[in-house]
């Protein structure tokens, strides 16, 4: 599955020497550094209409059974259309069509709409890391 269209817009894997948009996958990650602990070795894909990227989430290998969705954001102009959803199922069928057995989605627990929509699209909590957002203090 190489891109999908879908009534949003198209759905395609980022290209290497396009640029990375940060604007959007800093809705769901505080910092660039944050970002870039993981996106090196990570597949972007991006939802675009008219030409421009209005969506990305990050699909991130794990090991042979496993993948995690490591960010999943909409543009603010576009949230509450249903793309975050669309883009959650992209991604299932993506990780699926690889072989993996499992995907894995994190966020905090006080993102409910986010906790309801994985839910509601048949994932399970399966475990909770506390301090996951704590930095070092120097």
């Amino acid at each position: 599955m190489k891109q999908l269209s879908i009534k949003y817009g198209t759905i395609r894997r980022l290209g290497q020497n396009e640029r990375m948009p940060y604007a959007l996958l800093l809705l769901a990650d505080e910092t660039k550094e944050a970002i870039h602990k993981y996106i090196d070795d990570a597949e972007i894909y991006v939802l675009e209409k008219n030409s421009r990227i209005i969506a990305v989430y990050v699909l991130q290998h794990i090991n042979q059974k496993n993948a995690e969705i490591k960010n999943i954001a909409v543009d603010e102009s576009a949230q509450g259309q249903g793309i975050g959803k669309s883009l959650l199922r992209d991604a299932t069928k993506r990780a699926k069509d690889k072989g993996y057995q499992h995907l894995l989605i994190g966020t905090a627990n006080g993102a409910i709409k986010q906790l309801y929509l994985y839910q509601k699209e048949g994932f399970e909590m399966v475990s909770i890391r506390m301090n996951i957002f704590c930095g070092q203090l120097s």
